[in-house]
């Protein structure tokens, strides 16, 4: 019944999309108007920066049964978007046409099956974790075909998707599926039986990056340590306070700006359970601001001191999740099965780490990039980086950022590691699951 209402709504009011590249001297002007429902501005922004745009400035609007929004956009070169290819792509993802309106569980966070199987991972985090992981994907004769890995505050999260060795297509064997999942939950339970662990393996295809904040957000990774220091100059400036003339919350955020600011802040408040009726967001410069009046679901603004304080952690760490800490590397070679696992067991014996992974592969080709630091946290010594390189090929192992201007970090607490680095003393081996591979 939702869905037909959805749709008759649709017809009786279909979406409006407006492109304008005259209006504004630096950006294209977008602006969506639609009927309202809850979610309908983060399908919006999650189309906006699937494509890789910039939102430099949006506005927005949603009060009653109207939904309004403005983005200034840019390309990555913070240039117009005048591609006709592009342009027409989204009128054709935002207006009537669209499917993106048409229901949330359908559009949000999902996308159109593949010919692989798709591995969600959750646990805490611990020295070698990505290199175990990918070596039991390897002996069970599975391709590592795109990944995506985020840790925060001592937990990790990863996506990946993998194809059979032998088929280059989906894993459906109940009895092999069965041994990843066991094999897989092992290794995540082997760094903190106080924390639970899952491992999801499905056929099913989820919006990575979106998937990724859900895992994180429902293990209560913005929960901090008792007595935990935080660095007070790169932590997120998030306030919320009530307006309590017009019955809404307001909630302030300033922070370093970076790619997909927005879309972070936007799912969290969406799987919080709020509602944005309006907001600002300016980034144009080095600095975002964002300022949102929300009010929950159910109608009500921030109700107590505790669910303020919830949503301000919940905010800062979907803020920090995505922040490359560390050295940018970047892979280009052919695609092959065990690609994943050589290169992180070379990461762990040189004790780099790395902070953050994205594995991708297109039409044989595989593009990886690893944010990485030493294995206590600090800018990775150029010896250890070139040498590195020498291994695994020069041609194919290319460093994105300048080694001497990393800055120096705090050393680590014994409680917090990253992917990426390996006790030499508690080799995967030890577990008695799969063989050494160094």
């Amino acid at each position: 019944m939702d869905d037909e209402y959805e749709k008759f709504i649709r017809r009786m009011n279909p979406p409006r999309v407006v492109i304008d590249n005259d209006s504004c001297k630096n950006a294209t002007v977008i602006q969506v108007d639609s009927a309202n429902k809850h979610g309908i501005l983060l399908e919006v922004v999650q189309v906006l920066t699937d494509l890789n745009l910039v939102i430099t400035k949006a506005y927005i609007s949603s009060d009653g049964g109207w939904f309004m929004d403005v983005f200034n956009v840019t390309n990555q070169e913070a240039n117009k978007i005048t591609d006709e290819a592009m342009l027409d792509y989204i009128m054709k993802s935002l207006g009537p046409d669209s499917s993106f309106a048409s229901s949330m569980r359908r559009s949000v966070g999902v996308t159109t099956g593949m010919d692989y199987t798709s591995i969600e991972l959750i646990g805490s985090d611990r020295p070698g974790l990505l290199s175990e992981v990918s070596a039991v994907l390897t002996n069970l004769k599975c391709n590592v075909v795109n990944a995506e890995v985020w840790t925060h505050n001592t937990r990790a999260a990863a996506i990946m998707q993998v194809t059979d060795e032998e088929t280059g297509g989906i894993i459906n064997d109940p009895e092999r599926l069965s041994m990843m999942k066991q094999l897989l939950c092992n290794v995540l339970r082997c760094s903190n039986k106080l924390r639970d662990a899952k491992t999801i393996v499905s056929d099913g295809v989820s919006h990575t990056e979106r998937r990724l904040h859900q895992l994180m957000f429902a293990d209560r990774d913005y929960e901090r340590a008792a007595g935990e220091v935080l660095d007070e100059k790169e932590r997120p400036n998030v306030s919320v306070v009530n307006w309590q003339d017009k019955d809404y919350s307001v909630v302030t955020i300033r922070c370093k700006d970076r790619p997909k600011l927005l879309f972070d802040t936007i799912c969290t408040l969406t799987d919080m359970q709020y509602v944005v009726f309006h907001g600002n967001v300016d980034a144009e410069g080095p600095v975002a601001h964002q300022e949102y009046c929300i009010r929950h679901i159910d109608g009500s603004p921030v109700k107590s001191d505790a669910e303020r304080q919830r949503v301000i952690q919940c905010l800062e760490a979907a803020i920090e999740r995505r922040v490359s800490e560390g050295l940018k590397l970047e892979l280009c070679t052919t695609d092959r099965v065990g690609l994943l696992s050589d290169v992180t067991r070379i990461f762990r014996e040189n004790s780099v780490t790395v902070t953050r992974a994205e594995v991708t592969t297109r039409a044989g080709k595989a593009v990886n990039i690893f944010y990485v630091r030493d294995s206590s946290g600090y800018p990775v010594d150029a010896k250890i980086i070139e040498s590195i390189r020498q291994t695994i090929g020069q041609t194919i192992l290319r460093v994105k950022g300048n080694i001497a201007e990393l800055n120096p970090v705090p050393q680590e607490s014994p409680t917090r590691f990253f992917f990426g680095g390996l006790f030499k003393s508690r080799s995967f081996c030890n577990f008695g699951l799969v063989r050494s591979y160094s």
